[in-house]
């Protein structure tokens, strides 16, 4: 069974590399990912100096601390984990849990990501062969359980953060798990920025980084360099366990996943707040809709939940760092530009449903429109309420100017850009199953890509509104920097207005490309 699924694995990955676009981000992204793993790689060989092996045994289990973050939050991050063979497509064949488990994780191992990731780790075994041969063995055991650890570990995160988010019970506890993960990448990167700090580290934070699961390969190697056979192989037994407890966690969540209905929405077909507002023309139908969709769809709370925490988290988490708080006031401008980028693919998430649009008469604009409308709220409601509120609260009042001409111009450019981008760039998106997770079609390299455009279109509108700020600033009249206010507010409803009408252009004129486009491959 497990061959079979690697043959089927290849096949699908031999397909994305003969597809355009699709195989050209996929070859880009593996580029990207080798050439850090090369350099995680040679940061690990080289991390004993003047024959400190406890010191370098310790950067070696912080980076592989700050790898196995990045099998967590990655996916979390870019609303997209690899499932290139769907469980679900497997459902009806006479096979357990388990052995399902089994098949899938070694079709895992035939993607790039595990191979990417197992040439950093093979960083350990160069640093265990400058400490004789029976660390350098250890390090090749160590080395292949870390990985097989890790791809586990990313496997049952998700699919227990998914199951959660699958249900309106769970809903609350999802929102928290996901958000978590995404705020790991401020430890991860300030760790990755900051390796030959760690050489100083208190010998508590050393203690910790050393026996966490990610750090047990490394203790092995330092216990066979040392000839404590004790200490090199406890570490390789814990991960062996370890690793036969996530296995058997997954194999539980997939039973309950494929005994699940293949739909990720939850909630009932009417009733509650939106059951109650009157729908005023197409354009009210639309706004309900989505808004509808938003709250109901597990894969677009995936996508938006994560960067809006993280949004929120860019000028807090250095406050932490005892940079001082001259940046959060702006959490509320940070936490819309990055949620604008959860819907820069509203029409993949649609599917061929976008045909009832197209041939219905007139339909566009009121869909574009409709669309935009909704998108406003769901990111406006969350992020104004920071904007009002933090400056005030943290006594920083001469900054309302700047936080509120900020704060409109990136909310409208942002949605502006965001219902822009969705007709002309969108990408299939595989259908609902029991993983939010998995709902990108797309390799992470063009999606990537997508969301850096929102994010330089968001900086390009705001320059007009910086210059008057800091025209008002540095003439140190107070009326000009509040100007700005009407600036910021009137760039972004222009931005917004626009690019709604561009993209319903684009709807109408380009409408069976677009359905081509997101037309599952």
């Amino acid at each position: 069974m497990a061959g079979i699924l690697i043959r089927l694995r290849l096949l699908l990955t031999r397909r994305t590399l003969s597809n355009g676009m699709q195989g050209f981000s996929f070859v880009m992204g593996v580029l990207v990912g080798t050439v850090f793993a090369i350099i995680t790689a040679a940061l690990i060989g080289f991390a004993v100096r003047d024959g400190d092996v406890a010191n370098g045994i310790t950067v070696a289990a912080t980076i592989f601390g700050v790898w196995t973050l990045g099998w967590l939050c990655g996916p979390v991050l870019i609303g997209s984990s690899d499932e290139t063979i769907q469980p679900e497509h497997l459902r009806l064949l006479p096979l357990s849990s388990r052995q399902l488990a089994g098949g899938l994780l070694a079709a895992a191992f035939a993607g790039p990501a595990p191979v990417i990731n197992l040439i950093a780790f093979a960083g350990l075994v160069a640093l265990a062969a400058q400490l004789g041969w029976a660390a350098t063995l250890v390090a090749v055991v160590g080395t292949v359980l870390q990985l097989v650890f890790v791809v586990l570990l990313s496997r049952v995160v998700l699919a227990w953060v998914g199951a959660a988010m699958r249900s309106r019970r769970g809903k609350d506890i999802g929102v928290l798990l996901a958000g978590l993960l995404g705020v790991a990448y401020y430890p991860m990167s300030w760790l990755m920025s900051h390796v030959s700090a760690l050489r100083d580290l208190p010998d508590w934070a050393a203690a910790a980084l050393r026996w966490i699961p990610s750090g047990w390969a490394p203790v092995a190697v330092e216990g066979a360099a040392q000839g404590n056979w004790l200490l090199a192989l406890v570490p390789l037994v814990g991960l062996v366990v370890v690793s036969l407890g996530l296995w058997q966690a997954w194999a539980v969540l997939l039973a309950r996943r494929l005994a699940a209905p293949m739909n990720s929405v939850a909630g009932s077909t009417g009733g509650g707040l939106l059951g109650r507002v009157r729908q005023r023309g197409p354009v009210g139908a639309v706004l309900i809709k989505e808004l509808r969709t938003w709250s109901r769809d597990s894969r677009r709370r995936a996508a938006l939940l994560p960067v809006l925490v993280v949004g929120i988290m860019m000028p807090v988490f250095p406050a932490f760092q005892g940079s001082g708080t001259g940046a959060v006031p702006f959490a509320g401008v940070t936490a819309v530009s990055f949620a604008a980028l959860a819907g820069a693919n509203l029409y993949g998430y649609d599917g061929t449903a976008i045909w009832q649009t197209l041939v219905t008469p007139g339909a566009a604009r009121a869909d574009v429109r409709g669309r935009l409308l909704a998108l406003l709220i769901v990111l406006g409601l969350p992020t104004v309420l920071l904007a009002l509120i933090l400056p005030g609260a943290l006594g920083r009042w001469s900054l309302y100017p700047w936080v509120l001409s900020l704060y409109g111009a990136a909310l409208g450019v942002g949605v502006g850009a965001a219902v822009l981008i969705s007709v002309l760039a969108p990408y299939p998106i595989p259908p609902r199953t029991g993983n939010p997770f998995s709902g990108s079609g797309n390799p992470g390299c063009a999606k990537v890509l997508l969301q850096f455009t929102v994010l330089f279109g968001q900086l390009a509108a705001v320059l007009p509104v910086l210059l008057v700020l800091l025209i008002g600033h540095f003439t140190e009249l107070t009326a000009i920097e509040w100007l700005a206010v009407p600036v910021g507010v009137g760039t972004g409803i222009a931005a917004a207005m626009v690019a709604a009408r561009l993209a319903e252009k684009r709807l109408t004129t380009q409408g069976p490309e677009l359905l081509a486009a997101v037309r599952p491959k």
